[in-house]
């Protein structure tokens, strides 16, 4: 006989793991992940740094939401998941100025370089900088969220892939590893695997796309001072931090990719070295380790949030791209009420006049989808 929930969660990753978390205790939730250990995927190959003026307008309404939700939670934990740590951008006049935004800030090419003495002075014209940016420990976030999840009674299975699903009365019928599942609301948050969640739901897919990016941690000769900035190239061709006395470095690649366990490919680091050798004097020496992973998005770029038009009770929460972690414990939270809610679409005028943060978040986020349409 199947287990019946009224929420059944699929994809432990970030999206999963904070809806879980945010639900427990105000309804009975299940959360399968189809991996045999929970953030397998992009959620344990994050950058870790939430970055206020990155992304599209919902996209920083919604991360600002997030670091007052985690900031609220902080004390008690046993360490913080946040740190302060700015965010520089630098590239020529016009790459800077197309991308900063929000609460980026211009400085000049001296501030710059008194920064990051690291740089080499005639590799960047221009830069600004997001004093509000934080590093994130992710792991710990991850485990906040699963041990709350857990107190408060949520159900969670690793090594459950979901291999069929229907619609059958005003429920779901799901079946994910060797268990069946009965649920009310069907959540899929399932990251570079949403859309064939949804084929193997019966439900239309939405086209949402995954991208590759890859990470490394490298050895440098000159290490980066304690409270550096995290560098980011503004076209997007490399980014780096301090990780203790190495470095984390990407190439920043936006590469198409099917759904899979992503690995980096023959080349990819070898020339982001040999790129940021030339712009810094880092002195990279060795790569300690390096891994792939998929940010997944739609067409638009803008997460996708809410109750799939045709399907009663399928529940989108994908797309959040490499936002992941800026945007999860905000949508999770307008998510959990939605859910709770019911079927009903959000009510986009109901508190206009109410500038709280998280009535601004819901107003953002009302843009996004809360009713997936097609």
């Amino acid at each position: 006989m199947a287990a019946h929930y009224d929420v059944l969660i699929v994809g432990g990753g970030i999206a999963g793991l904070s809806l879980a978390s945010a639900l427990a205790g105000n309804c009975s939730v299940a959360l399968v992940e189809a991996e045999q250990e929970l953030a397998y995927h992009t959620s344990s190959r994050s950058a870790r740094q939430l970055i206020p003026s990155f992304g599209p307008p919902v996209v920083q309404e919604l991360t600002v939401r997030t670091l007052e939700l985690i900031a609220a939670r902080d004390a008690e934990l046993p360490g913080p998941v946040l740190t302060p740590r700015s965010f520089m951008l630098i590239g020529s006049q016009e790459a800077v100025a197309a991308e900063a935004s929000g609460s980026m800030q211009p400085i000049t090419h001296a501030e710059a370089l008194e920064l990051c003495p690291a740089l080499v002075p005639d590799s960047f014209m221009a830069a600004g900088l997001d004093t509000g940016s934080f590093g994130c420990n992710a792991p710990l976030l991850l485990a906040d969220h699963r041990q709350r999840a857990l107190a408060a009674g949520v159900d969670i299975m690793t090594g459950a892939r979901v291999h069929s699903a229907q619609r059958v009365g005003s429920g779901w019928q799901v079946g994910a590893g060797m268990e069946a599942f009965g649920a009310g609301v069907l959540v899929n948050a399932a990251g570079a695997w949403a859309d064939e969640l949804a084929v193997i739901s019966g439900v239309e897919k939405l086209g949402l796309q995954p991208y590759r990016r890859t990470a490394a941690i490298a050895a440098v000769e000159r290490p980066l001072p304690e409270h550096s900035p995290m560098v980011a190239a503004a076209d997007n061709t490399f980014y780096f931090r301090r990780d203790g006395d190495e470095v984390l470095i990407s190439p920043s690649e936006t590469v198409p990719s099917g759904p899979e366990d992503a690995k980096p490919r023959p080349g990819d680091v070898e020339r982001l070295v040999a790129r940021l050798n030339q712009v810094t004097t880092l002195g990279i020496t060795d790569v300690r380790r390096a891994w792939t992973g998929l940010r997944t998005e739609a067409a638009d770029g803008v997460p996708v949030a809410g109750f799939d038009a045709e399907a009663p009770g399928f529940y989108w929460l994908a797309g959040q791209g490499g936002y992941g972690f800026q945007t999860s414990s905000a949508m999770a939270d307008l998510a959990a009420g939605q859910i709770l809610a019911g079927h009903q679409s959000v009510n986009r005028t109901a508190h206009a006049a109410d500038d709280s943060p998280a009535s601004r978040t819901a107003q953002a986020l009302a843009a996004t989808r809360w009713s997936v349409r097609r």
